[in-house]
């Protein structure tokens, strides 16, 4: 059957948050994901939703995603802002990640964003290689800020 990569689905949720879930463990932040499953299912497929995502499957299991939101600059327009693109540990390295962020790029194109953001963690050297293979900048000169409530 192969690869499928198709826009999420409510009933994905659950799956999505253990991706979410195994990435914060890689990330060496496992306490860190907070989000209810409740929350999760109502940002994505409420009244108002504030993310969206295509996800992965290989052989009818979902196996990886690409996770964003509209992120509005002052000087560009809109952008799309990719939260998380994840590949479960075990399919990582077979070009999954590739399809997702080439997928989620034709769709900010075919939107008419002008153009993609994204984090990537100073000590994730093989996201770093990855997304060196793209068009992309590294902007060293902003810090990240944040308030929890």
């Amino acid at each position: 059957m192969g690869l499928v990569i198709r826009n999420a689905v409510k009933e994905d949720c659950s799956k999505l948050l253990e991706l979410i879930k195994e990435l914060a463990l890689y990330e060496k932040a496992p306490e860190q994901v907070t989000v209810s499953m409740e929350e999760f299912v109502d940002s994505g497929f409420g009244k108002n939703p504030v993310w969206w995502a295509f996800v992965g499957e290989f052989n009818g299991e979902i196996i990886g995603m690409s996770l964003f939101y509209i992120r509005y600059s002052t000087w560009k327009g809109r952008r799309l802002y990719l939260e998380d693109i994840i590949v479960t540990e075990k399919m990582r390295g077979k070009g999954i990640g590739k399809e997702l962020l080439d997928h989620t790029i034709s769709y900010a194109k075919e939107n008419g964003f002008s153009g993609m953001m994204w984090q990537v963690l100073d000590w994730n050297t093989p996201a770093i290689d990855f997304y060196k293979k793209y068009d992309t900048n590294f902007d060293g000169g902003w810090i990240n800020v944040n308030i929890n409530f």
